[in-house]
């Protein structure tokens, strides 16, 4: 006898079919489209600040010598490597948002803590996606001087896929 779980399909928009009847994510989808919403407006906000008030090069001393804010327009990828690779990165970034709008879109459930990690790598790649687009460059300006100037999308990303590996752990961890 089927059980309800092999009863159950996906569909390409995230609705899930339990014997015949329409079970839709839809809470979730709004809550990741919330968080991806946030997160992209502050990192465009972020960068859209600091390119107007300041210089490329210039740095602002906020906690001396622990935390500046310095304006770098970075062609490259994380720790400047890679510099005038724009068609492979805007390339990766969208496989990398197509990947995770499949994911968000074809889990019939998906829990808070998956919802999250995927919703913060997608806001960071969308919005440094943006920049090399728009730019041709991404905009950093974080700078904790004893680690490369980065951005608020990359604070995303860098948590998002961290949550992601956890994740994967805690999973391999309940299968054993």
């Amino acid at each position: 006898m089927p059980t309800a779980r092999s009863l159950e399909t996906r569909t390409p928009l995230g609705f899930g079919m339990t014997s015949g009847v329409p079970s839709p994510d839809l809470k979730g989808h709004i809550h990741s489209s919330v968080i991806v919403s946030l997160l992209l407006g502050l990192d465009q906000f972020t960068k859209a600040w600091v390119s107007a008030a300041m210089l490329p090069g210039q740095s602002i001393p906020l906690v001396s010598s622990i935390l500046h804010l310095t304006y770098v327009q970075n062609t490259g990828a994380a720790f400047g490597l890679f510099k005038n690779q724009q068609p492979v990165f805007i390339g990766f970034s969208l496989l990398v948002i197509g990947w995770i709008l499949w994911e968000i879109c074809t889990r019939v459930q998906m829990g808070w803590r998956l919802r999250w990690a995927n919703a913060l790598v997608l806001a960071g790649a969308i919005g440094n996606l943006i920049d090399r687009l728009c730019l041709g460059y991404v905009v950093d300006f974080i700078d904790f001087r004893v680690w490369p100037v980065f951005n608020v999308a990359d604070s995303a990303i860098t948590i998002g896929v961290s949550c992601l590996l956890i994740e994967w752990w805690l999973e391999q961890s309940r299968h054993r």
